[in-house]
């Protein structure tokens, strides 16, 4: 019978995953660090567990060999992904993770001959960041196959952050901000740029931030001019550009340190329940090139809850499918984003999800 483990299950995440996979009749392997945690959450849905970290490989790849796929949930994923992917890589099982970092989906793309040759695919970006942007992206590219510049911007209504994500986020700013500029991802400083941008109800403030498509959507649709902006209040966009002075302090090993456990202590959960339920993302993507605009916006469920929908769904097209001869169904070998991978409409079947291209 075909399988999946999902490391790092616990998490906020992981939980959101397990719960609606066990309601789809699911019944994947849980993995982590912690045994105490794993225990309590395989009684309470009856699923096995196996407890490892990922530097004892023996342990690892025995975990692999009992399934047909990963989804890996453990972050900060710069710290993480290397020995999973790898580890995907020797015992030939399918990879998927849940990140929203370039580092991880740079050096996954460049290990595509190894799963090619593996017979196995490396889909980064299964969640909320990147599936519902990469689409958007691809939607785009067809709208305008000669486009030069794409430029993402989102808005975040009515959710909220789990402590594994502000996590990541401390451990990752050091590397301030991104874009793609010819073909290249080049580092800006934070605050970089400031547009205004309407997504419905009159124009909001979007400042430039490294997100996930700086990577993925030149992988999806070669565009070699990438910016991603995320609608914020004033306050915020001051206190990144503040980090221009104080940043060297903060990027410390000791400083990063510290706030992370600031973190872990005062927010152990996430967003409510109510939030996932209520909450919801609006996208707006714009394609140009020397001669034409092309713009389309996207509505999307609150991201938690959407990774859960997309990453359920993209195990269950793994474990029932046959390598993908470009229906959309499967899994396609290699280093995968997910428009390439299933398309780019995989994320029009989630409820809640609307598109509309604006004049």
């Amino acid at each position: 019978m075909k399988n999946f483990l999902i490391y790092g299950s616990y998490g906020y995440t992981g939980q959101l995953i397990v719960e609606l996979a066990v309601k789809e009749g699911m019944h994947p392997i849980l993995a982590g660090r912690d045994e105490t945690k794993l225990r309590a959450q395989a009684e309470k849905y009856n699923l096995p567990y196996r407890t490892f970290s990922l530097d004892e490989t023996a342990k690892l790849d025995s975990a692999l060999l009992e399934v047909d796929a990963v989804l890996h949930c453990a972050g900060p994923f710069v710290l993480t992904f290397r020995q999973m992917a790898e580890a995907c890589i020797r015992t030939k099982r399918h990879y998927v993770d849940i990140s929203g970092e370039i580092e991880g989906f740079e050096a996954l793309a460049k290990m595509d001959t190894e799963a090619k040759q593996a017979g196995i695919m490396l889909l980064p970006g299964g969640g909320f960041d990147v599936v519902p942007s990469d689409c958007l992206a691809a939607h785009l590219k067809g709208r305008l196959p000669t486009a030069t510049h794409f430029r993402l911007f989102i808005q975040g209504v009515g959710g909220g952050v789990s402590r594994g994500t502000a996590v990541s986020g401390i451990e990752n700013m050091h590397r301030q901000g991104r874009i793609r500029r010819d073909g290249k991802i080049v580092q800006v400083p934070p605050a970089w740029q400031v547009l205004e941008q309407d997504f419905g109800r009159g124009p909001k403030k979007a400042v430039s931030i490294g997100w996930g498509d700086v990577s993925t959507a030149y992988h999806s649709t070669g565009v070699p001019n990438i910016e991603t902006y995320f609608a914020v209040k004033s306050s915020a966009i001051n206190l990144l550009r503040l980090t221009r002075v104080i940043g060297p302090l903060l990027y410390t090993r000791l400083a990063r340190n510290l706030l992370q456990w600031i973190i872990r202590w005062a927010n152990p959960h996430g967003p409510s329940p109510e939030k996932n339920r209520n909450g919801f993302n609006l996208m707006v993507g714009e394609m140009r090139d020397a001669e034409k605009i092309v713009r389309t916006k996207l509505r999307v469920p609150e991201g938690y809850r959407l990774t859960a929908l997309t990453t359920v769904e993209i195990m269950k097209r793994i474990l029932n499918g046959d390598p993908s001869t470009g229906s959309g169904q499967g899994y396609k070998p290699g280093f995968q984003t997910p428009s390439l991978a299933y398309g780019k409409d995989f994320i029009m079947q989630f409820e809640g999800v609307e598109r509309e291209d604006l004049p």
